[in-house]
């Protein structure tokens, strides 16, 4: 446990401390976030925030290294290290990103590598009900494990879309896989958590509205922090419940990214629009239509991902039964909230813009 507070620590620090050192030298290199008619921020912000994230998170990380070569293996190092360079990747191709605007296809081949290199370390979703040795199973595992990856990594992408909320998805998220960690023994989801909880606190001090946000993630941290939190999740393992219960359990913590993503790909969909532009459509933007402001908006998704975290730590103690009663009731909720949001909803309400009415021509008016 003092390992955990320690790493915790240091990532706090180390992320309070960088990101002004970050924000001066986005200004100074030009890595600066133009307002755009499809964004929500309304004024040119620095976009180095990801970087300031990963240091922080990394130099904690480093820590573990050497205490584990003096008191020997916590755990597997190889595995370890392998999502370290995994997701320093992720963030370089975040970074590049930021500075080239990637074509959204040469980004998602460029996450499939990270993805890749953790699938063959270990990090693999093994619960699936297909033979371990058998050459189908491991391809489905492959495949059901690289879409959880690319499905969380670019749902907090995705939700990087309005001051605080990514990080602050990012910190409760994270806070809930420690706590879990903690009681079941994890020391490598543990350690991972606290890194990612403490990089995420330091640098939310500077991303909330505050009144208003100084600094970007950027996708240099969101990649980052959601490629971590998709490796935390299939890495979280309860093992005095049954597997059909506890796959449940990452789902759960992570509902919110992955509700935010669903929604937006519904809604662009039905209206004909690619789910690769911008817009501000997200269940966030909708949260601020019924009139909360920013830090009400972030705090809301906090207290969200914070009630879901505390289901999650009661589905890893519940039996068979009210486990499903809770997926299942889960599951009505969602549904409703999509009916509210989507398909109830204004046209306004969903995409923010008044819909356009077109008058039809009348056949005396063609020639």
């Amino acid at each position: 446990m003092t390992t955990i507070m320690l790493i915790f620590t240091m990532a706090l620090f180390f992320g309070s401390v960088g990101t002004p050192l970050a924000r001066k030298i986005a200004i100074k290199s030009g890595f600066i976030a133009s307002p755009k008619a499809d964004r929500a921020h309304q004024e040119p912000t620095a976009l180095m925030g990801g970087l300031a994230i990963y240091t922080a998170a990394i130099i904690a990380l480093l820590v573990i290294v050497f205490i584990s070569s003096i008191v020997g293996n916590i755990f597997r190092l190889s595995e370890f290290a392998s999502i370290i360079i995994a997701a320093s990747l992720m963030a370089a191709l975040g970074l590049w990103d930021d500075r080239k605007a990637l074509p959204p296809w040469l980004k998602l081949i460029g996450q499939l590598i990270p993805a890749i290199i953790v699938f063959m370390a270990g990090v693999r979703i093994s619960s699936l009900p297909v033979p371990a040795t058998a050459y189908w199973g491991n391809a489905i595992r492959f495949i059901v494990t690289l879409a959880w990856i690319l499905y969380i990594t670019n749902a907090l992408n995705f939700l990087d879309n309005a001051d605080g909320i990514a990080v602050m998805t990012s910190a409760t998220t994270s806070a809930s896989f420690l706590l879990i960690a903690v009681l079941n023994g994890q020391q490598l989801v543990s350690v991972l958590a606290a890194a990612v909880l403490g990089a995420s606190l330091g640098f939310a001090r500077y991303n909330l509205p505050l009144p208003k946000s100084t600094i970007f993630m950027g996708d240099s941290g969101s990649l980052f922090l959601g490629f971590l939190l998709a490796v935390l999740g299939i890495k979280i393992r309860i093992p005095g419940n049954a597997p059909e219960i506890t796959w449940m359990v990452p789902i759960i913590v992570l509902a919110l990214p992955i509700f935010d993503t669903a929604l937006v790909y519904i809604s662009r969909t039905r209206r004909g629009q690619s789910f690769f532009t911008g817009g501000v459509d997200h269940s966030t933007h909708r949260l601020s239509r019924y009139g909360l402001d920013k830090l009400s908006v972030a705090l809301a998704v906090s207290l969200i991902n914070g009630a879901l975290g505390l289901i999650a730590i009661f589905v890893t103690q519940a039996s068979k039964s009210e486990a499903y009663v809770v997926g299942i009731s889960l599951v009505g909720l969602v549904l409703y909230a999509l009916w509210q949001l989507e398909f109830k909803a204004s046209f306004w309400f969903r995409t923010g813009k008044e819909q356009v009415q077109l008058n039809p021509v009348s056949a005396e008016g063609k020639s």
